[in-house]
């Protein structure tokens, strides 16, 4: 029977609910883009030392690793959050609103940073856990390239903070405060974009026949590829083909040499984003090709899905659970966004789990969004009580 008078509850990470809610605050106000969070990095550091951690920097960029040894277990597991913003103007209103124009904490990285750093403080504290673990501070996770966790790990992050597991969390506006989701197997979406760019033959507007217009195999180009979901996909399967920019000429009377389109392509299964980048070749090249014209079509894969291992999906409900009741963990639906922790994923056996924001709360990437600070006692309860569960005497 699980003796759970040993493990980490909600109400023992509320002790510094105080400290924890002006460090998100602190940090809420300071925000720092991706590849910039020199200063993010260094307040996370300064605060893991003064715990007690062997603290390591400048890993994959502004990348932080504390690492805390403890009894004679042989097992190790990593936690990881993630620190930068986004190039959004705040419009909260709020007392510790962003100092920098431009610059916002719109999707709660400063509340994953600090859910991670009250669970670092109470497990330091307590020590109630046998092995080692590795708490790792990202940066620059909403790159489009090159992001943080492909940097971090490259820079050989597991190598040098070998672990049995990883585990991550988001924040999930619309779902209730204390209340958590999670799925086994693709939660979110791989995310790859493709420009597509039709060349053709410029001329006067008044003698088309002339010219080869290629904003015309454009937009037949836009509207075939509205078919390659529904008529390329099972219809049981989950993908979302999107164009998000077309452009092509800049005078009324001028048929350009060029048009392009841009594309945000997201899908669940390996076979469907190969499918999807077959078809979407094809159409381009034979839609341009029917016109007259002649497609260049640059492909770039980006994250990979987001896919939970069973058994480590199956473990962190069990946790969440246990902290909030049951009834409050749900089954996460796909999201058809994209995060960089999917990177870890395919290195590692582990799984991420959505922390509701609130009902209320503005939306991700919005500029009124904001944290919730109820969360921080939470989440921090999460990990310290996974942390504790995980390393036991091994």
């Amino acid at each position: 029977m699980l003796n759970d008078d040993v493990y980490a509850h909600i109400a023992d990470l509320e002790k510094t609910h105080e400290e924890m809610t002006a460090i998100r605050q602190h940090l809420h106000a300071h925000p720092e883009l991706s590849h910039e969070e020199e200063e993010t990095a260094r307040f996370v550091a300064d605060k893991l030392r003064s715990w007690g951690y062997e603290v390591t920097t400048g890993i994959g960029g502004h990348g932080v690793v504390g690492r805390l040894r403890e009894g004679s277990g042989t097992k190790s597991l990593a936690l990881r959050a993630d620190m930068d913003a986004l190039p959004i103007q705040e419009e909260t209103g709020l007392p510790y609103a962003s100092k920098t124009v431009g610059k916002a904490h719109s999707c709660g990285h400063d509340g994953h940073t600090t859910v991670l750093l009250a669970a670092a403080e109470y497990l330091a504290r307590t020590r109630r856990f046998s092995g080692t673990l590795n708490l790792i501070f990202q940066p620059a996770e909403e790159a489009s390239g090159n992001s943080g966790a492909q940097r971090m790990i490259a820079d050989g992050l597991f190598q040098r903070f070998p672990a049995d597991a990883v585990f991550g969390l988001h924040n999930h506006p619309g779902l209730a405060e204390g209340h958590f989701m999670i799925r086994p197997g693709p939660m979110m979406a791989a995310s790859d974009t493709a420009t597509i760019t039709i060349l053709g033959k410029g001329g006067h507007a008044s003698r088309p026949h002339l010219a080869i217009d290629p904003i015309v195999a454009a937009c037949s180009l836009v509207v075939s590829l509205q078919t390659v979901v529904s008529r390329s996909i099972d219809p049981t399967q989950t993908a979302v083909v999107t164009v998000g920019a077309i452009h092509g000429g800049d005078a009324a009377n001028v048929i350009p040499e060029t048009a392009m389109i841009r594309l945000s392509i997201r899908s669940f299964d390996a076979g469907i984003r190969n499918l999807l980048e077959e078809r979407i070749r094809t159409l381009a090249f034979s839609v341009a090709e029917g016109h007259g014209a002649e497609a260049i079509v640059d492909y770039v894969r980006g994250t990979p899905v987001v896919s939970n291992s069973e058994a480590e999906a199956e473990f962190i409900k069990t946790i969440a659970s246990e902290l909030v009741g049951p009834e409050k963990v749900g089954v996460c639906p796909l999201i058809p966004g994209s995060e960089d922790f999917a990177y870890m994923l395919e290195k590692l056996p582990g799984a991420f789990i959505r922390l509701g924001n609130g009902i209320e709360s503005a939306g991700l990437h919005n500029p009124k969004y904001n944290f919730s600070d109820a969360n921080i006692p939470v989440g921090a309860a999460l990990w310290a009580r996974l942390a504790e569960r995980f390393l036991i005497d091994s």
